[in-house]
């Protein structure tokens, strides 16, 4: 083990030079694949037999008798790494973390019988499909940890017709979002397990993409991020906390985004639906040789101009939305080369520019203006640093820059704008090391160096005296290591630890521990604790909010505290799995506005129950129910004993799909309890109020037209109900989608 080359790559990172890195496919990818049945055509074009098998595995893998990956492993192995193109992105999968598909209503059915990867040796197939069929049901269907990880693929993603992250994340156990669809307002808001957009960490191919900016206007931009270039979304908690920030309260979404395969296809959509709704998109990918790549662009526009009730935000002379317009194009592209067999380096990128208008609950009508670019760039790679696969070197290098300008009239007489330009560099060195067949420790550093401009101007002459333009910058390093040692077969253990410096907060030390017991091969218990911290925006210290007319603090403190999980999951039957979580966390020192100011305003303690159904109950049709309930309880202060506002205490997601032969039909219900009012109210309605229930119902079906074009069809809310999404914020009732849908 060759451990003088962590310091040299350190060395490296400093001078803005990414040491080379090498990558090695799964181990369980490189042994088998779960081929799709040839009862339908493939929809989606060949996309390779590596990326079949990568993208299966990660998401079925818990449905399948593990022993029979264990038998092969050792007969398959070197016949199979020398055909598979590596893979470099850092993603929560690499590290062993069990996941709960989300992928359901596939657009193709599954045969259950595991194959052999293919060798081009039909002799080697056929031998050894002989030994896989020998050993069953000896091994625990789960793979081992304390974490669950849910997944939800770029099948899936298709199928629901999302148009956003936001959109997506609503897939996800836990997850609370308000901000998705018709009149998404960046006002309401995503929790996930009650805690913000700003509690949790957002990852791109392993890599942060949060900006340090806390406000409304300024936080991670769901709504923004291209969708085309999605191959998954991966999402985890507990000890994760440890190797991705001490921020993640609530947990860490992964965006993993294609890389091409080694067959060129060519995708392209088209969609028009109500209310203006314009889709394109268009992404090609294939190989050269050793090399890899994926280019694609996105566009999305709607006028939203719907009617809406009386009381509604926004609503103008006509009885319509107004202001609620939005127009984003994206640009994206990913190169990876495969160096040698054992070193990979990969580069992706993407260009954002988004258009929209704020809502803002409009006391009369809100007429400001967002306006929202981002451009990132990351060099990432993986190196394996012995003869073998336990010893791996991740590093990743990258620039992030997000953009945000509002503006617009104060009262239809004066105006106002503010900017907040964020920039940020940061870089990540990752050891995976499997010291002993029953102990594996990762360890690393995280560094990260924050730059914000802030620009404010409004000419009401109350808050002349307020414009500024402020510089600031932050430095953040961290020390991270977990390890994870398997005392016996059925019994393991992690322990973690997170050593921050930050240049303006000092330095803290946050450990983790997390467990899990097998019981039986079919059903494990799972826990998980780890101490929390996140230090204020530098936007929240020292920038005045022109439209909120929000004053900064310089004397905030950091939010501190803990958060813990206890679950059970079950294999009911090969079928049939199911996941349940009980969670918690208890945040002291939370920030948030109290008369017109950022303050820490006190103790928050949340406890929730989570569960994860799916099941494939025939080869043509499967189903899932996603369950979440959280009681997100204020402990202090004037809104002692109420429920955080635009957190609903109960959500639910249920999905039944068919497919067959190229058809696809999948209808989806959602359900939300109801969230707390919490300002810009209506006369006559209280704080201490919930918005009504609501259930949602959606349908989505593909037609197929020849063998690589569709007809799709989305139509949403088929009840025709004009229901309130969250605080003032309305459905406008039934709408529609119609497209084609191609892949050469």
């Amino acid at each position: 083990m060759k451990l003088n080359l962590f310091a040299p790559s350190l060395i490296l990172l400093s001078c803005g030079i990414a040491p080379i890195v090498i990558a090695q496919p799964d181990s369980d990818s490189s042994i088998i694949e779960f081929n799709q049945a040839d009862t339908s055509p493939n929809t989606r074009g060949d996309k390779g037999d590596g990326d079949k098998r990568e993208k299966f595995l990660s998401t079925n893998a818990t449905s399948y008798n593990q022993e029979s990956v264990s038998s092969l492993r050792e007969n398959t192995t070197e016949a199979s790494s020398a055909q598979q193109p590596n893979s470099d992105i850092p993603r929560l999968s690499d590290i062993d973390f069990p996941y709960t598909s989300a992928e359901l209503l596939i657009t193709e059915p599954i045969s259950s019988t595991p194959t052999l990867s293919q060798t081009n040796q039909p002799s080697d197939i056929e031998e050894q499909s002989e030994i896989e069929i020998i050993v069953t049901d000896e091994r625990e269907v789960f793979p081992e940890s304390s974490n669950p990880v849910y997944v939800i693929t770029e099948e899936e993603i298709q199928n629901r017709g999302s148009n956003s992250v936001a959109e997506v994340l609503r897939g996800l156990p836990g997850f609370a979002i308000n901000d998705f669809g018709f009149g998404a307002d960046i006002h309401t808001g995503t929790y996930y397990r009650g805690n913000s957009i700003n509690q949790s960490v957002f990852l791109l191919n392993g890599r942060p993409i949060g900006t340090n900016i806390n406000t409304y206007h300024g936080a991670t931009d769901l709504n923004s991020l291209p969708v085309e270039a999605i191959e998954r979304v991966e999402l985890s908690s507990g000890t994760s906390s440890t190797l991705y920030g001490s921020e993640a309260f609530g947990g860490v979404v992964n965006i993993v985004t294609k890389q091409g395969q080694q067959t060129p296809r060519l995708d392209a959509g088209f969609q028009y639906g109500s209310y203006e709704q314009l889709n394109s998109r268009i992404s090609y990918g294939g190989s050269d040789g050793s090399l890899r790549y994926n280019f694609g662009y996105e566009e999305y526009e709607a006028d939203n101009h719907y009617r809406v009730p009386e009381g509604a935000a926004n609503r103008d002379s006509e009885g319509r939305l107004f202001n609620g317009d939005t127009a984003t194009s994206n640009y994206f592209g990913n190169l990876t080369l495969d160096l040698n067999p054992r070193n990979t380096i990969s580069l992706d990128a993407y260009k954002i520019s988004s258009r929209r208008g704020l809502l803002y609950f409009g006391f009369p009508l809100q007429r400001d203006r967002l306006d929202h670019d981002v451009f990132n760039i990351g060099l990432s790679g993986k190196t394996l640093l012995s003869g073998g696969e336990d010893s791996v070197l991740t590093t990743t290098l990258a620039y992030n820059q997000d953009y945000f300008n509002t503006y617009g009239p104060t009262q239809n007489i004066y105006y106002r704008t503010g900017t907040l330009n964020s920039q940020a560099i940061t870089a990540r060195v990752e050891h995976q090391w499997q010291l002993t067949p029953s102990n594996k420790l990762i360890w690393g550093v995280d560094l990260q160096n924050n730059f914000l401009n802030g620009d404010v101007l409004s000419t009401a002459p109350a808050r002349s005296n307020l414009n500024e333009t402020e510089n600031r910058d932050r430095f953040h390093a961290a020390l991270f290591a977990l390890n994870t040692w398997k005392l016996t077969d059925a019994f393991q253990i992690d322990l973690g630890l997170r050593q921050n410096f930050n240049s303006e907060f000092g330095s803290n030390l946050n450990p983790s521990v997390g467990t899990r017991w097998a019981i039986t091969p079919g059903i494990a218990m799972r826990g998980s604790w780890v101490s929390v911290q996140r230090n204020p925006g530098l936007d929240q210290l020292y920038v005045y909010d022109t439209v909120h007319n929000w004053l900064p603090n310089p004397d905030l403190d950091p939010e501190t505290g803990s958060s813990w999980t206890a679950g059970l999951d079950v294999s009911f039957s090969p079928s049939l799995i199911g996941q349940f979580t009980y969670f918690g966390s208890s945040l002291s020192d939370r920030i948030g506005i109290q008369v017109g100011r950022w303050e820490n305003i006190g103790l928050v303690k949340t406890n929730g129950i989570e569960m994860a159904l799916r099941w494939q109950m025939a080869p043509e049709w499967s189903t899932f129910l996603n369950y979440t309930y959280t009681d997100a309880e204020i402990k202090t202060g004037s809104e002692k004993g109420l429920q955080l506002a635009m957190v609903p205490y109960s959500v639910a997601q249920l999905g039944i799909g068919y497919a067959s032969a190229g058809w696809q039909l999948n209808v989806y219900a959602s359900y939300n309890s109801g969230s707390r009012r919490a300002f810009f109210l209506n006369p006559g309605e209280s704080t201490t109020e919930f918005i009504p229930s609501w259930l949602n119902l959606d349908l989505s079906a593909r037609i197929p037209v020849t063998p690589n074009i569709g007809l799709v069809v989305y139509l949403e809310n088929l009840a025709d109900v004009r229901y309130e999404k969250a605080n003032r914020i309305y459905h406008p009732g039934l709408t529609f989608r119609i497209g084609l849908q191609s892949s050469f």
